[in-house]
């Protein structure tokens, strides 16, 4: 039997960065939407969709063979605004990172070499900078279209939030009732061993 995996790669969070920015959502409470547990938040490097057993061994293979060739990179959230950009409504509460050149390498390598794999559900999309967000609430459409505009709170608080990552994770998504539960398969360190 070939299981079929939900997959994404990602950075995942300091345990420090995960509790400071969890305690942000204590500030919009009169905002109708569904907060990312603490445990799930992360930056997601791609999204690679369905990938059977044999695909989801050749990702782990190909994401650590990427990692090796890219040294550890600090990551900079400066802001929590609300996301995607110009969205009205909007659609979900981000905190927004700086983009650096090193993260775009390491995004782009890992996009051409799983691409190129045949990995899932992937699309090259070849964006040249990628800036980092982590998705920190989900917005209700339905609730938020019954407020008036006056009463959405307005988002855009200064932060400054930095970490080193060290590593990326092959990550996989399975959708439960009371939300995602992500498992890590395969954690692939950063730089040469």
């Amino acid at each position: 039997m070939n299981n079929l995996h939900r997959i994404f790669l990602a950075i995942n969070l300091p345990e420090r960065v995960r509790q400071a920015l969890f305690d942000y959502q204590d500030q919009w409470l009169d905002l109708p939407a569904n907060w990312t547990r603490k445990e799930n938040l992360h930056v997601t490097l791609l999204f690679i969709g369905n990938a059977s057993d044999q695909e989801t061994a050749d990702i782990c293979n190909a994401v650590s063979a990427v990692a090796k060739r890219h040294e550890p990179l600090t990551l900079d959230f400066k802001r929590i605004v609300y996301g995607p950009p110009k969205k009205v409504p909007p659609r979900m509460v981000w905190a927004k990172g700086s983009a650096s050149a090193e993260l775009a390498g390491l995004r782009q390598d890992l996009e051409h070499t799983l691409y190129d794999l045949g990995a899932g559900q992937m699309e090259k999309n070849g964006v040249p900078q990628f800036s980092p967000h982590i998705t920190l609430a989900r917005i209700n459409q339905f609730e938020i279209r019954k407020m008036d505009p006056e009463e959405v709170p307005g988002i855009d608080e200064n932060i400054s939030i930095s970490f080193t990552a060290e590593s990326i994770e092959v990550m996989e998504s399975e959708l439960k009732k009371g939300g995602p539960v992500y498992t890590v398969l395969e954690s692939a360190t950063l730089g040469t061993e």
